[in-house]
């Protein structure tokens, strides 16, 4: 059967009362209970297309009711902001190192020998220890007609 599930009811429906008619009642019967079949599916489809459909309506509330509570957000943040701008600039926030102080703390030193290296518990890679290369050069390549080298073999006479 094709068509929609409506369709596909009332077809079968159609079919049932032509059996009806025509006194066969197995036929009917069969062709009825397709029927109801199709109307249980049909209803099942309709209960599940509705319940998505609020799933979907209340998810669209929610978000506009949390688009419509963004801006008093965003309002009480600005009060917040303004508040802490009315402290006096030159009192460090609690916790906070000044920068002077941070500028005149020890540093560690970055360009460490190996020894130093250890000292301080970094570890050593092979790149750092191991000797440079020097890059490969070409081997010039051999001219076939030159009659002084020694592989290339002499013209019969």
């Amino acid at each position: 059967m094709r068509g929609t599930p409506q369709q596909i009811i009332e077809k079968y429906s159609q079919l049932a009362r032509d059996a009806t008619l025509g006194n066969d009642r197995v036929a009917a019967e069969n062709f009825q209970q397709h029927s109801e079949h199709y109307t249980r599916v049909n209803a099942e489809a309709q209960k599940e297309t509705e319940a998505k459909r609020e799933a979907h309506e209340r998810e669209q509330r929610e978000r506009q009711q949390a688009r419509a509570d963004q801006p008093r957000h965003n309002d009480q943040q600005q009060v917040r902001d303004q508040s802490h701008s009315d402290r006096p600039q030159d009192q460090p926030k609690p916790g906070n190192q000044p920068a002077n102080d941070l500028a005149n703390s020890e540093q560690p030193d970055i360009g460490s020998t190996p020894a130093q290296s250890a000292e301080s518990g970094l570890v050593e890679t092979p790149e750092q220890s191991a000797p440079k290369r020097k890059p490969r050069t070409r081997k010039p390549k051999i001219d076939p007609t030159a009659s002084d080298h020694p592989e290339t073999p002499k013209a019969a006479e």
